[in-house]
């Protein structure tokens, strides 16, 4: 039976995936197929190529850094975290990624992101991590403080704008068990986004800005459709057992830290759980 992985973004909320996937390292459960949104997809390239920490690792050691994240590089550069330090030097050079144990894991990894013509969403088979590190950086870039990226003549932006929580797509490709690791606590339900402001950002990108209009809508059915999925026992899902106290640009260690302890601690206290259900 095949088993897939579906991992929401969320930007620094993403500290609580990367404290799940470094369990699941440690009790070896292993997938057919993953897919990730925005930080989803960047963080969750970890869980094939078998580096536990690294996420939390690089994330506290940059995320302070100005020309890292924020203003220097949004300024310089248009995007909020530098293209040239957080997706060329640190995972070339700085904490190296393990794109051979990557490429060699055999699981199909699937990256989502947004076509900023059309709003339609695209779920893109990454191969290598090096090779297409511009679709990855496309998953993560967030409107208003990010460019959209450029591939094969086409521009994106972040997947979660058009489809936050892939599990009836991870469907649609054969998988019958599926699990799930979303970034907010069972009780959250997104609000909606001041038209105005997205309305302003619409006259240079409107499929994108009625994406975020609606956005709210589709989060929400997502969400109750997965509460009804996982009562009929077609998904597993993992969330946190109470609301992340982060911010989407946290630069604080201890906070970071917190939150990936929270992925931990709640990942270990369903994996029993979690075995049963992808045994039977």
């Amino acid at each position: 039976m095949k088993t897939g992985l579906v991992l929401e973004g969320g930007a620094m909320r993403g500290m609580f995936t990367a404290g799940v996937l470094d369990t699941f390292l440690d009790s070896g459960i292993k997938f057919d197929c993953v897919v990730g949104v925005s930080a989803g997809a960047l963080f969750g390239v970890n869980l094939l190529s078998e580096q536990k920490g690294r996420a939390l690792r690089y994330n506290m050691k940059y995320n302070s850094d100005r020309n890292y994240m924020g203003i220097i590089p949004l300024i310089k550069e248009g995007n909020f975290f530098s293209t040239e330090y957080a997706y060329d030097r640190v995972p070339r050079k700085l904490d190296p990624f393990d794109d051979e144990k990557f490429m060699k894991s055999g699981v199909p990894f699937y990256a989502v992101i947004t076509d900023v013509e059309s709003g339609n969403p695209e779920y893109v088979k990454i191969h290598s991590i090096f090779e297409q590190m511009d679709t990855l950086r496309a998953s993560g870039s967030m409107p208003f403080v990010s460019k959209p990226v450029e591939i094969n003549g086409k521009r994106y932006l972040d997947g979660g704008i058009s489809d936050s929580i892939p599990f009836e797509w991870l469907s649609s490709q054969g998988c019958e068990k599926i699990v799930v690791i979303l970034t907010r606590a069972v009780d959250y339900r997104k609000k909606p986004m001041n038209k105005a402001i997205a309305k302003l950002y619409g006259l240079k990108y409107p499929k994108i800005a009625e994406r975020m209009i609606n956005r709210h809508n589709q989060y929400n059915n997502s969400v109750e459709t997965l509460l009804q999925w996982e009562k009929e026992g077609k998904a597993f899902v993992i969330r946190p057992s109470h609301t992340p106290e982060i911010s989407r640009i946290e630069k604080d260690p201890q906070k970071l830290q917190a939150v990936y302890n929270m992925g931990v601690n709640d990942a270990n206290s369903v994996i029993e759980s979690l075995k049963l259900y992808l045994e039977h």
